[in-house]
Parts: C-alpha cells; structure tokens; sequence
C-alpha cells in the first residue's frame, strides 16, 4: 500500500481545484455542486464551502445516488439487493452549471450513471466534472475537466480514497 495523497495534500488540491472552478465560474454562470455517494459527497461539502470562500457567495451543493443507474446493478456475479440511499438536491438545475464531484475517475461507468440521473432531475446549462483523483483504464469517453491529482496506477491496483467523515482519516492509497 502507498499512500499518493496525505490530508494535507487533499486539502491543497480542493482547494486549487475550488480556485480553478471559480476561475472559470466567471464565464460559466453560477455553478451549483453536486456530489456523487458516498466519498464523491463529502469532497462536493468540502469543494463547495472553499468555492463559497472564493466566490464570497454561497454555492449550492446536494449529493446524488446512483445505485439505480448503475449498469452493474442485475449482473449475475451481484450479490443481494442494492442500498439505495436518498438524492438530495434542494434546488432547481435547470440553466444552472452543475460541477459533478467524485472520488475517482476510472472506468467512467459511475460518471455515466450520475449523467442518467442528472438528467432525469433537469436539464442543466452544462455539466463539468471534478475528480479527486483521475487514473487511466476508461471504458467509455468521459473526461474529467477539473482534476485534482493524476494517478500512474497499473491495471489489477486499487485508487481507495479515504476521508476522515467516513474512514477515519484522509489519505489517498493506492493497493
């Protein structure tokens, strides 16, 4: 197990990465944030609060679940029944430019998902992504356009993100 990323650098990076987003928030409207479940939620809490301290605004920021767009969901290696967990969005994303935030850009098959489900909640301006971590092996042409660390990870290894709100620690590990 090596660790590529320490809480001090998660913390440098959202904040470049919240810099970065409202560098270009400027031309793009006021952005809205909305985190994919589970750790791709705690990083949109933690991305929106330094977006409000830049922009001076407040930034809307919700999570959204989805378990019920995944294209894994009937595969026959799943074992039992899906935890499917609330959206919560408590604002309109129609016209609005919506930063979807996750953990990790691997296969793009999660980003799919959340694009599925976004547009079943709206229809927003734009949709831009923001990814703690980015690593090669897309199975389907999604590209990150805010990214907080680039990954040299071989095929077999494991990106595990972990956050204090939810493991106990920060860290970045690759297993």
């Amino acid at each position: 197990m090596k660790v590529i990323l320490d809480a001090e650098q998660i913390a440098k990076t959202l904040l470049d990465l919240a810099g970065e987003i409202a560098d270009r928030a400027s031309r793009a409207g006021d952005p809205v944030i909305i985190g994919v479940r589970s750790r791709g939620e705690i990083l949109a809490q933690r991305l929106a609060g330094r977006l409000a301290e830049r922009l001076g605004r407040p930034v809307p920021c919700g999570t959204l679940d989805i378990t019920l767009y995944r294209d894994d969901l009937n595969a026959p290696h799943s074992t039992g029944h899906p935890l499917v967990q609330p959206t919560e969005i408590g604002f309109d994303i129609d016209d609005k430019t919506v930063i979807l935030v996750d953990d990790v850009l691997y296969t793009g098959r999660s980003v799919r998902a959340a694009l599925s489900a976004l547009i079943d909640l709206g229809r927003p301006k734009a949709i831009r992504l923001a990814v703690l971590v980015e690593r090669g092996g897309r199975e389907f042409p999604i590209q990150a356009d805010y990214i907080g660390y680039r990954a040299e990870v071989e095929p077999g290894q494991v990106v595990q993100v972990n956050l204090i709100e939810s493991d106990g620690k920060d860290e970045v590990v690759v297993e």
